[in-house]
């Protein structure tokens, strides 16, 4: 069988959890993308897939080679696509992730100005506040807030944000403004369960790190919800310095015990081709990079 064809079939096999998912999607018969996978197998002389009677688990060799796939795959359709006259222009499918409020803030405006550049290009979305496992789900780009693990994948830094403590000017006005970490237990507490999922705020006293255990009066599972409460005057929170930019700036919000915050948390455009990204990917790369590093809020 020809090797690019047995490719495509692995791939469809991995993308779609099992041998009838890549079967509909390629419009074949299940025993022959079961065929197609052994003989690849076979030829690797390793084992790619686990499979058990319920389930069809991609092995870490299959994994890596899997990635490895896709960008061979991908490359050879933009090299049809150049060679038929597209100039090899972005082409298919896009699918990046970024936390909830940072997709909503500061990505998808970026993702309609690229989608504007390049009509034959489509993008998916997922922004949610949990990592997205790129490989399992699929996704081309992601943006990542904090300290990355050690992994396969390429990462570019683009900037940093604060973990700031904030309330309102007319909070302040009736209750005092902390002086000190020791002065936050006898304030009204929100709790963003996202950022802070303990009652406990980690800051840095003296060159240390300072814990201080508190009792939020009120605990909300959305880092909106929080920063509203806060706006509201009804007392201090914990956010990431992005997710209340725009209400500093409007005097809404004040940052207070800045000398006493943690190091900044780095923010990286993360992705899985390397220097063998694709058109498509390398572009929007490109685009996000640049813009991100221009962002103001992210110095």
């Amino acid at each position: 069988m020809d090797r690019f064809h047995l490719l495509n079939i692995f791939v469809a096999v991995v993308d779609n959890n099992g041998f009838s998912g890549a079967a509909r999607k390629l419009n074949i018969s299940p025993p022959a993308t079961t065929r197609a996978v052994n003989e690849l197998e076979n030829h690797l002389g390793l084992r790619l897939l686990i499979r058990t009677t319920r389930i069809v688990r991609v092995t870490e060799a299959g994994a890596r080679y899997a990635d490895d796939c896709r960008r061979i795959l991908g490359e050879l359709a933009q090299a049809d696509a150049s060679a038929s006259g597209m100039h090899g222009a972005p082409r298919g499918r896009l699918v990046l992730t970024a936390p909830v409020l940072f997709g909503n803030q500061f990505v998808t405006a970026i993702v309609t100005e690229y989608l504007r550049r390049y009509p034959d290009v489509s993008a998916t979305c997922l922004f949610l506040d949990r990592v997205v496992n790129m490989l399992d789900e699929g996704v081309d780009v992601a943006v990542r807030i904090g300290e990355l693990p050690d992994s396969s994948m390429q990462a570019i830094r683009v900037g940093q944000v604060r973990r700031v403590i904030c309330g309102a000017p007319a909070y302040f006005k009736k209750h005092g403004v902390p002086k000190t970490p020791e002065d936050l237990p006898r304030h009204s507490i929100i709790s963003a369960n996202s950022v802070t999922p303990t009652p406990e705020w980690r800051l840095v006293k003296n060159g240390a790190a300072h814990i201080v255990k508190l009792q939020p009066r009120l605990s909300t599972s959305t880092n909106a919800a929080a920063a509203t409460a806060a706006i509201n005057g009804f007392g201090l929170t914990q956010l990431l310095s992005y997710q209340v930019a725009e209400y500093l700036r409007a005097g809404k919000l004040k940052v207070v015990l800045e000398k006493f915050e943690p190091v900044a948390l780095p923010v990286h455009v993360v992705h899985r081709e390397g220097r063998h990204a694709t058109k498509t990917v390398r572009a929007f790369l490109d685009l996000i990079i640049e813009r991100l590093r221009a962002d103001p809020a992210l110095r």
